[in-house]
C-alpha cells in the first residue's frame, strides 16, 4: 500500500476525510472533512490566522464565493485561466495532458511547456489513454478553463463565476479596504475561504480537487520606499531549489539563510524571502517534515500571468513533490486592471514630507472649436489632449497636435488647445500599490500534515500506528477514560472530562472496549494526551496521564491538571518535567 492509500484509508475511517455524496455515487474533486479533519482544519487555520493576520498587524475579511463576470474579465481569468486537456479519440475520456506527460516520462513541470510540445511528447513516448489504453498520439492538446460558471438571479443576463481564487475579493475591494486603512502603505488583508476550480482530473485525494479552502495575504506596498523587517527572519535556513538549477544539468536544492538569498539575488524580492522565511517556521510549528520540504521557483513558462516571480513551498509525499503554497510578487498588475475596467480610483495618496514645486503641462481646449470640427470624437479628442500634455509636453512645441482616437488620427491646432506650462505646488502624489502574495492551499497543508506525521512502532509486542501531531493541531487534546464503568469510575472521568473541556481544552470521553484498545483509537487521531481513572483514583484523587509518542504514563493530581494539560500542550512544559 502506497502511503498516499494508507493515508486516505486512515483518513476515511477515523473521520478525518471521505468522498461526498457517495450514497449518489459521488463527484470526483469534492471531499467532506469528518469530526477529525474539520477540528484540524480548523486549527491549522487557527495557527495561520495567528502567525499571518496577528502577529503581522493585518486586516481579514470575508468576501463572497459568488462574483459578477466583470471581475474575472479585469483580472483576466476568463481568458487566461487554462489546463491543457486532451480527448481520447476511442472513449471519449478527457485528461490534464501535461499530467499525462509528467507520469509517463522524467519530465517534472510540463505544465510550463507550450501545448505543442505537450503533443508531440504525447506522441513521442507513446502514452494512451488511461481509461482505455488507447494511443492519443495526434490527438489535439487544447486550454481548458476551469472557471464555474453560474447567473446571478433569475435568467441569463447577469453571469456569475464561482472564484477560482479569494483573492479577487480583495482587489475588487481595495478602494474600501485602503480607507480602513487610513491610506497608510504598507498594508496587508488576509482571508479564509473557499475557491473553485473545475479540474480537468481530480487526484490524490485532497491534492487536486474542485472545491478546497485557501488562505491568501494581500499585502499591498509602496515599492519604492517600503521594506520588510528581513532581519526578524534573516537567519532562517531556506531550502531553495531555483529556477536556474532546474534548468541544469547539475543544479539541485540549495540551503541558504534568507540574508544569504537576497544577497546571492536567488530570490529577487525582499518581500518574498521575507514571507519565505515567515512560513519556513510556520511548517515547522505545524508539523511539516523539514526533511521533506523546499521551496521551489516558478519557470518562467509556468508563471500566472500576474506574477513577475513566483516560489512555491513543496512537500514531498509518496515520492511526489506538492505545492501547497505560492508566494507571488505580483506588481500593481491587479489593482491596475481592476482600475481600467471599473474606471474607480485605484491608488492611495502618498503624502511628501514637504511640498515640493513642480513645472505642469496642461491644456484646456476650446470645445467650440473641437465641437464642431470632431463631432462625436470631441470629447475623446480632448481627453487624448490631456493624456498627451501630461506624457509628452514636448509634442505641443509646433503649430499642430496630433492625437490618435480608437485608432484613427486626429491633428489640433496648438493654439486651439490652450496648452500651458505652469508652476504648481504639490503635497503628494497619487501612487497605486505593488502586491505581495503568500496563497496557502489548507487541504494540501491538511495532506501534508497528515503524511508526515503517519507513524508505526511496536508496543507491547503489537504494531501501533499513530499520528506524531503538534498538539496545537491536533484534533483532540485530550483523551478521558475510566478503568472501568462501575464503582464510580466513571462518574468520576465524567466530570475530569467536564472540567477539562470548561478550561479550553478539547476533550473525548471513551469507555468502551480494553484501555489498550482505547488508547490506540486516540493515538491514530493523534490525540497527545490520554487521562484514565482507576480504582486509585478514587482513594487518592489522582490519574493516569500517557503521553502519545512515547507511551510514557504518570499518575498527577486530578487538582490543578487543566493547568498541567494546558502547559503540555503549549509547550511550556515537557512530559519529562512532570
Amino acid at each position: 500500500m502506497s502511503e498516499g492509500e494508507r493515508l486516505t484509508e486512515l483518513a476515511k475511517r477515523r473521520g478525518f476525510y471521505f468522498p461526498s455524496s457517495s450514497a449518489y455515487g459521488g463527484a470526483a474533486g469534492f471531499w467532506t472533512y469528518g469530526p477529525q479533519g474539520a477540528a484540524l482544519k480548523s486549527n491549522i487555520e487557527d495557527a495561520w490566522r495567528d502567525r499571518y493576520v496577528v502577529k503581522e498587524g493585518h486586516q481579514e475579511i470575508s468576501a463572497p464565493d459568488v462574483m459578477p463576470e466583470p471581475v474575472f474579465e479585469a483580472s483576466g481569468h476568463l481568458d487566461g485561466f487554462d489546463d491543457m486537456i486532451v480527448e481520447c479519440g476511442e472513449c471519449g475520456a478527457t485528461h490534464r495532458a501535461d499530467h499525462l506527460v509528467e507520469d509517463n516520462t522524467d519530465i517534472e513541470e510540463a505544465e510550463s511547456l507550450p501545448n505543442e510540445e505537450v503533443m508531440d511528447l504525447i506522441a513521442e513516448h507513446g502514452i494512451e489513454c488511461p481509461s482505455c489504453h488507447t494511443s492519443l498520439a495526434d490527438q489535439p492538446v487544447d486550454n481548458f478553463n476551469l472557471m464555474f460558471e453560474t447567473n446571478i438571479g433569475p435568467g441569463s443576463s447577469s453571469p456569475g463565476y464561482l472564484r477560482p481564487e479569494t483573492a479577487q475579493g480583495i482587489f475588487v475591494e481595495f478602494p474600501q479596504l485602503s480607507e480602513y486603512a487610513r491610506n497608510q502603505l504598507p498594508f496587508g488583508v488576509a482571508q479564509i475561504g473557499k475557491a473553485y476550480r473545475n479540474e480537468i482530473s481530480p487526484r490524490k485525494s485532497l491534492v487536486r480537487v474542485r472545491e478546497f479552502t485557501q488562505a491568501e495575504l494581500e499585502h499591498f506596498i509602496d515599492p519604492e520606499e517600503d521594506e520588510p523587517p528581513l532581519a526578524e527572519v534573516a537567519d532562517v535556513t531556506l531550502p531553495l531549489y531555483s529556477a536556474a538549477a532546474q534548468q541544469s544539468e547539475d543544479g539541485g536544492q540549495r540551503e541558504l539563510t534568507v540574508r544569504e538569498a537576497v544577497d546571492e539575488g536567488v530570490v529577487e524580492s525582499e518581500w518574498v524571502a521575507y514571507y519565505l522565511g515567515v512560513s519556513k517556521e510556520w511548517y515547522e510549528r505545524i508539523g511539516v517534515d523539514m526533511d521533506r520540504f523546499r521551496y521551489r521557483q516558478h519557470l518562467a513558462g509556468e508563471r500566472a500571468h500576474y506574477a513577475s516571480d513566483c516560489w512555491d513551498a513543496e512537500s514531498e509525499v509518496d515520492g511526489d513533490w506538492i505545492e501547497i503554497t505560492g508566494f507571488a510578487y505580483r506588481g500593481d498588475y491587479d489593482l491596475s486592471k481592476h482600475a481600467e475596467h471599473s474606471g474607480e480610483d485605484y491608488t492611495v495618496f502618498k503624502q511628501y514630507d514637504e511640498p515640493i514645486t513642480v513645472e505642469r503641462a496642461t491644456v484646456d481646449p476650446d470645445m467650440s472649436y473641437l465641437g464642431p470640427e470632431f463631432g462625436g470624437d470631441a470629447g475623446a479628442v480632448a481627453d487624448g489632449l490631456e493624456a498627451l500634455a501630461e506624457r509628452n509636453p514636448d509634442a505641443f512645441d509646433g503649430d499642430e497636435v496630433t492625437v490618435e482616437v480608437d485608432g484613427e488620427s486626429h491633428t489640433v491646432p496648438v493654439e486651439e488647445t490652450n496648452f500651458s506650462v505652469n508652476e504648481v505646488t504639490e503635497n503628494g502624489e497619487h501612487i497605486r500599490p505593488h502586491v505581495i502574495e503568500p496563497s496557502f492551499g489548507v487541504g494540501r497543508i491538511i495532506y501534508t500534515v497528515l503524511a508526515h506525521a503517519y507513524e508505526t512502532d511496536e508496543v507491547d509486542g503489537e504494531e501501533r500506528t499513530y499520528l506524531d501531531l503538534p498538539p496545537e493541531q491536533a484534533p483532540t487534546t485530550v483523551g478521558v477514560f475510566p478503568l472501568m464503568d462501575k464503582d464510580g469510575m466513571a462518574d468520576l472521568a465524567t466530570d475530569i472530562a467536564d472540567d477539562l473541556r470548561a478550561a479550553g481544552l478539547s476533550v473525548t470521553y471513551d469507555d468502551s472496549g480494553a484501555i489498550g484498545r482505547r488508547y490506540r483509537r486516540q493515538d491514530e487521531v493523534g490525540t497527545p494526551y490520554c487521562v484514565t481513572v482507576d480504582y486509585e483514583s478514587l482513594e487518592d484523587d489522582e490519574v493516569t496521564v500517557r503521553e502519545r509518542d512515547t507511551t510514557e504514563q504518570k499518575r498527577l493530581p486530578i487538582d490543578g491538571l487543566a493547568d498541567r494539560l494546558e502547559q503540555l500542550a503549549s509547550g511550556d512544559l515537557t512530559f519529562g518535567d512532570l
